[in-house]
Parts: C-alpha cells; structure tokens; sequence
C-alpha cells in the first residue's frame, strides 16, 4: 500500500488509546503502523533493531520513549507526573522554557505508557492538521467575470 493511500487517523487512534486500560503488543505494532512514519524509513538499523527487543521484552515505557526519540527527533520530554490516579505526559520542541512561555502537547491517562504515546498522537495529529492549508485553494477561473476598462479621466 503506498504512503498516500495509507491514511493516518490520529483522532480514532487517540480515542482508542484513551479507552485501552493497559499497554499489549498489538496494540504497539497498531501504533507503530498507524502513526509512525520514521520507523519504516531507518529499516534495520541498531535504533529500531533496540526498540524490537525492547518490544519482545515487554518494556514497554523504554520502548515507548525509544520510539518517541526516533519518531519525534525534535521534540523532547517537558514533563512526566502522576496525579490522582493519571500519569501526565508533556512533549515541547524547548524544553528550557518555563511552562507559561512555551508551548507544549500534553496527555494524560491511567497507563504511563500510554500517556506518554497518546502525546506521540497528539503531536501527529498537530503536524498533519498544519500541513494542511489553513485557507481552501481556490482554482482560477478560465473566464474572467470583467472586462479590462480604461478610465483617464482624473478630476
């Protein structure tokens, strides 16, 4: 299936993050199919041949950072914390920054794993929505509605 045919929906895959109470291995290769871009692109390599064995040993917080690292090189861990029963995930591209200057993606959810993952879903669903044209293209018309008019007198 090509890359265009292929159709990323970050929203239902959100929402099913959200419902899952705990991390599975289907539900890992889902995200990594579904989300994932870069894994596919670096093929063999020591990156992705580390987050395999980290998948097949079930760590899954490792893997689930590793595969933020190879899927986000830009974006970074702002903030990891548990309050009343929910592990909190912050993701920003300026770690540095204090919370109120920067800007940062945030999820929350009972699982750490999956919080910090449905922040990796956030962010796709945040870069796909901001690679579309935030105006409607509009095709030029073959006929024009007007016609050129001359005025030179200027009083």
């Amino acid at each position: 299936m090509t890359a265009i045919l292929r159709r990323l929906d970050p929203p239902s895959l959100g929402q099913q993050l959200r419902a899952t109470p705990a991390m599975t291995r289907p539900l890992m290769f889902e995200i990594i199919d579904r989300a994932c871009r870069r894994v596919a692109s670096f093929d063999q390599s020591e990156r992705t041949t580390r987050l395999t064995r980290l998948i097949d040993a079930e760590a899954w917080t490792d893997a689930a950072l590793a595969l933020l690292e190879l899927e986000l090189p830009l974006w970074q861990v702002r903030r990891i914390a548990y309050d009343e029963g929910e592990w909190h995930c912050a993701l920003s591209r300026e770690r540095e920054l204090p919370d109120w200057l920067g800007s940062a993606v945030e999820a929350r959810h009972a699982d750490l794993v999956l919080a910090v993952l449905s922040a990796l879903v956030e962010v796709r669903e945040l870069a796909a929505d901001a690679s579309r044209p935030s105006v409607p293209s509009v095709h030029p018309m073959l006929g024009a509605p007007y016609q050129p008019l001359a005025c030179d007198s200027f009083r």
